[in-house]
């Protein structure tokens, strides 16, 4: 059988995109890991699908998988490509757009030609949302305990290093480090995001603030590994600054791809978030199920 595809990136974190409102497909995670390979396949961090709404309110539904043929909640990057690939597609002439995801809906506008500005959602930092299972007695760590539950110690090995739990509809936990270049990203991400804490996996994002209006972050992503970029990382970690009286409410994120800009006013309100999205080529595969 053969579907076509685009291929798309923002700030290198790469997708394959499927249209499935015109075309048909019942894919497999097998299938989705061989399309994956970047040596054998398309190469690519997830595997976005568009496809027709369930929910009436919705325009359409976005569905993520990553490389390793998990179904995930949310990808901030993504949905810009998303918004970006229903207009090029010509699958809806609307500027605006609701698109229905596994735990809710986003709308996305389009600004310009490249950019796209997402509605995020509300994020969550209620331990049992995101979901987060502390490791040691609130009532026993004077840390835990000036901060609510904005940071929380998590042993790692013979250490122990301080988490911001927060969920953008995804889990993520955020540490705050000095420098970004030397962090141990991949060897602590590792660990971290099939920590017994997160039993749910989560997205790690390592953040070093520069200003209050300016950070750099690198991002573990949850069954992909370190990535170019992560939208819901970026809006995770100026939730997590904010919230501990490092960041602003506008900030600019520097991810190894390059930029996007975040606001969040706080407590109760939408994180948004604006940056590019880049179409690279349009293709066809072949496959069997």
């Amino acid at each position: 059988m053969r579907i076509a595809f685009s291929k798309m990136h923002g700030l290198g974190n790469d997708f394959m995109v499927l249209d499935l409102v015109t075309q048909d497909l019942a894919f497999t995670p097998d299938l989705i890991r061989s399309w994956a390979d970047r040596r054998t396949g398309v190469g690519f961090d997830q595997l976005l699908t568009i496809e027709p709404p369930t929910d009436p309110d919705a325009d359409f539904k976005y569905r993520i998988f990553n490389a390793d043929g998990t179904e995930v909640e949310q990808c901030g990057n993504g949905a810009r490509c998303a918004a970006l690939f229903i207009a090029e597609q010509q699958l809806s002439p609307l500027p605006k757009l609701t698109l229905e995801m596994m735990n809710g809906c986003i709308v996305t506008c389009r600004v310009n030609a490249s950019t796209i500005a997402v509605d995020m959602g509300i994020p969550d930092t209620q331990l049992n949302a995101v979901p987060f299972k502390v490791q040691e007695a609130k009532e026993d760590n004077q840390e835990v305990q000036a901060n609510g539950n904005l940071l929380q110690p998590v042993k790692v090995n013979d250490e122990t290093v301080w988490i911001t739990p927060v969920s953008i509809g995804n889990p993520h936990g955020v540490l705050f480090v000095d420098d970004i270049v030397s962090a141990p990203v991949v060897e602590l991400g590792q660990v971290l995001t099939n920590h017994a804490c997160f039993p749910e996996g989560a997205n790690i994002g390592f953040c070093q603030i520069v200003d209050r209006s300016f950070a750099r972050l690198r991002v573990f992503e949850r069954g992909v590994g370190e990535t170019r970029a992560c939208g819901t990382g970026a809006c995770a970690a100026v939730v997590a600054g904010h919230l501990l009286d490092k960041l602003d409410t506008v900030v600019k994120i520097s991810l190894p791809g390059g930029k996007v800009r975040i606001s969040w006013q706080g407590q109760g309100s939408v994180v948004r978030m604006s940056g590019p999205a880049t179409h690279v080529y349009e293709g066809h595969v072949t496959y069997e199920l």
